[in-house]
């Protein structure tokens, strides 16, 4: 099968097995920062945004999605290719939320789209979107913390709450 998609804002023309899933696809074409994690849908390391919404990459048939948008982690800095860290990525790396880096892509993409929908949620709003997201590194607390700093540097305030 050949499908269009729409990655990092980016058009790709793939050829693909009309049974693989994204994650698959994503992978065998280069996407590699897609990590291929448990391939069941339980730990989230495959997350990617389908039309901004958070995804588990490895239960979704590539051909479903064919013409759609997707956002992978590189994707999040609108296609800047300087380095720079988004503010939610710097927000994971400035409280600690990042150690093996495997889940960090997964979870950094679900707080993206969170803190789009909601800038500022409770510590129970964070947890209940990133449910589905394993970390065996670092635990959940300075996840949690780096939500809510990420919601700061996103409405414009550095870590000491000054203007940046």
């Amino acid at each position: 099968m050949r499908g269009e998609f729409f990655i990092n804002g980016r058009r790709e023309v793939f050829d693909f097995d009309s049974k693989k899933t994204l994650l698959r696809v994503l992978r065998e074409n280069g996407y590699t920062e897609v990590r291929n994690g448990c391939e069941t849908g339980e730990c989230g390391a495959c997350v990617v945004l389908l039309e901004g919404i958070p995804v588990n990459s490895c239960q979704v048939l590539a051909a479903s999605v064919v013409g759609k948008k997707i956002t992978t982690i590189k994707g999040l800095n609108d296609g800047k290719e300087n380095g720079e860290l988004h503010p939610v990525e710097r927000a994971f790396v400035d409280a600690g939320a990042v150690q093996c880096g495997f889940c960090t892509p997964g979870k950094v993409l679900v707080s993206y789209a969170l803190l789009k929908k909601n800038p500022d949620p409770t510590r129970e709003e964070i947890l209940t979107a990133l449910d589905g997201n394993l970390c065996r590194c670092t635990g959940y607390t300075h996840t949690v913390e780096s939500v809510k700093l990420a919601a700061r540097y996103l409405k414009g305030y550095s870590e000491e709450g000054r203007d940046e």
